[in-house]
């Protein structure tokens, strides 16, 4: 996982809460652990962006589980970058691997989160703005 190929990497470390019965993180707590990678990376942004940030809601999620991910593997090192941005909405790519695996190797959990822009006050979709599509193209998006 070379930093460059990351608009951000986040490391993120495992709870024991976050194992389930059979030793490996639950499939469920990804999303959460993803959650904190995400969050991490929308703060670093700055001031300048907090309307994107405070009006992000996620719309849709996928995940791939392509291997197991332990509490031994904490913390995990997830990948980021945006995929793609339209006029309301963009999608942020996820790997996700543990602390020591090699950056060559395929990552455990590939994933992607849909996130739509919101007009809190009058609850509705809101356009994205030329700034906030520029910072977008700037992290990946094509």
């Amino acid at each position: 996982m070379a930093p460059a190929a990351f608009a951000f990497v986040a490391q993120v470390p495992v709870r024991w809460s976050d194992m389930d019965a059979f030793g490996h993180i639950n499939h469920a707590r990804i999303v959460t652990l993803m959650e904190e990678a995400r969050i991490a990376w929308l703060l670093s942004a700055g001031e300048e962006y907090a309307p994107l940030i405070k009006s992000a809601m996620i719309v849709h999620v996928d995940i791939r589980y392509q291997g197991q991910l332990r509490h031994d593997d904490s913390p995990l090192r997830i990948g980021m970058w945006i995929k793609r941005h339209r006029s309301v909405d963009f999608t942020i790519g996820y790997e996700i691997r543990g602390a020591l695996a090699d950056d060559a190797d395929r990552p455990a959990c590939t994933a992607s989160t849909q996130m739509a822009v919101v007009d809190i006050e009058n609850h509705r979709l809101r356009r994205l703005t030329d700034t906030e599509k520029a910072y977008l193209k700037a992290w990946g998006a094509e």
